[in-house]
């Protein structure tokens, strides 16, 4: 059995846990990070990137898919395109190696010590790691919890056979002829919309009355009118009961208890996500919680001294962006820099199709002495251009009426995805709609809507 004494001990390689690890490396601490499965944790290895990566694929094979139906920008296809799903999820499996290979990379150069394996703690400061070589014991002066989340599991629709997670549902190998998915969130519509474009049955079960319940109904307006007109089926304000005995289907209430029977050949539950809580001996370390969340201060210290938690496992938003943030601050902290977690805003995106962007305040929240500024991608050069402004998209900018402060930013459209730094820029820096209104954007481009729109809250938009 060997025992390591170090610095830093990081419980978890995802995006908080190998930023921590990282940043600490580079500030000289000695560091050790416990990973069980692969670095890069849910977000790289099972979550973001491969479904953004299926995503792009499926957007590519719908696009021949439609012009093989009939021309399109004068592009037409002889025959209708042809799909192996396994041979899709081979190429996601490569972005993910690569990824995966940059991470292990990037740890090294920060000299730190990786132990693959599962860690338990037996207190608050020493960890037993099981190893493919055996037992190590680490003790460590500071502790980052950064064990992430796990998908959530219906008592009447368990995991296994025809019901399946976002993990099972990012390698299957050939494609459901129907699918069901219970929950409208945004992992649901995400992939929904991606099996969809890849040519399967899809419909969508939601005990709210809309989808994306958590987003004001206009933004989600032009992401439900391409699910309708995609023929996606919403069952909204409806519950899953459980699976048809046949097995062949998911029995399905509606908000007056009537049922009826969704054929489908896999159930995907996408009804939230939970911290990480079990089997790696948080018990054991006398740390407050807070619900089933860890209880951490502005600085993500707990209650225990030296032991800190990031990221999921610490509360909403669970967003590996955030995650990464609070595990470089929490580095540095430890290397006495005076830091704390206090972000304006965090971006928000949801994949669907046309994506959804919101960062800060929308209108409802910032009150009626808000005054907003919306302005249409259908009025936007480099949207037409793209064959994307007749979605309904547009950006939103909500700011102060007295100083014009910018409290926060939505915008519904395709590729909007990549205006959310700019959008999130100008929260932070506490921009005022001047600021914005000031800058001379390129064109064409997306990021001009965004100017038009702080215009448009100013009273003198110029091109609506």
């Amino acid at each position: 059995m060997q025992t390591l004494k170090t610095k830093v001990l990081v419980i978890g390689g995802g995006p908080g846990g190998y930023v921590a690890a990282i940043r600490c490396g580079q500030l000289g601490m000695d560091t050790v990070l416990v990973e069980s499965g692969r670095l890069g944790g849910t977000c790289l290895t099972r979550g973001c990137i491969p479904s953004k990566a299926l995503i792009h694929a499926a957007g590519q094979f719908e696009d021949m898919a439609r012009a093989a139906r009939a021309p399109r920008f004068g592009i037409s296809l002889s025959g209708a395109p042809e799909l192996d799903l396994a041979a899709t999820m081979a190429w996601k499996d490569g972005v993910v190696g690569k990824l995966n290979g940059g991470v292990a990379a990037l740890l090294r150069r920060a000299k730190v010590k990786v132990l693959a394996g599962h860690g338990r703690f037996t207190d608050a400061k020493t960890c037993h790691v099981e190893t493919a070589e055996g037992e190590v014991i680490v003790e460590a002066e500071h502790v980052v919890l950064a064990t992430g989340s796990e998908p959530v599991e219906l008592p009447h629709l368990p995991f296994g056979g025809t019901v399946i997670s976002s993990t099972e549902a990012l390698e299957l190998q050939t494609l459901p002829k129907r699918l069901v998915v219970v929950g409208a969130g945004y992992i649901g519509l995400e992939l929904g919309s991606a099996f969809r474009k890849l040519g399967a049955e899809v419909a969508i079960v939601e005990l709210e009355p809309h989808i994306l319940p958590l987003y004001d109904r206009q933004l989600v307006e032009p992401v439900r009118f391409w699910l309708e007109r995609h023929g996606v089926a919403l069952h909204l304000g409806a519950r899953a009961v459980g699976l048809a005995p046949d097995g062949g289907g998911l029995i399905v209430a509606d908000k007056d208890g009537a049922e009826i029977v969704l054929p489908a050949d896999r159930v995907l539950v996408t009804v939230g996500r939970r911290p990480a809580t079990d089997g790696w001996g948080l018990e054991e370390m006398a740390v407050e919680r807070d619900g089933r969340f860890v209880r951490v201060d502005d600085r993500c210290a707990t209650s225990t001294r030296n032991v800190w938690a990031i990221g999921d496992l610490v509360g909403e938003p669970m967003l590996a962006h955030k995650a990464s943030a609070q595990g470089e601050m929490v580095a540095e902290i430890i290397a006495g820099k005076p830091r704390r977690f206090d972000p304006a805003a965090i971006p928000a995106i949801c994949f669907t199709e046309p994506e959804i962007v919101s960062v800060g305040l929308d209108a409802a929240s910032a009150g009626p002495e808000a005054i907003v500024g919306i302005f249409p991608f259908q009025a936007n050069g480099r949207a037409l251009s793209m064959d994307s402004g007749g979605d309904g998209g547009f950006v939103r900018v909500v700011a102060r009426a007295d100083n014009h402060r910018v409290l926060g930013v939505q915008a519904v459209g395709q590729h909007v995805s990549e205006l959310s730094a700019a959008f999130t820029q100008a929260v932070e820096m506490s921009a005022v709609l001047e600021d914005i209104a000031g800058v001379i954007p390129a064109h064409p481009s997306l990021g001009e809507a965004f100017h038009e729109a702080a215009l448009k809250a100013l009273g003198h938009a110029i091109h609506i």
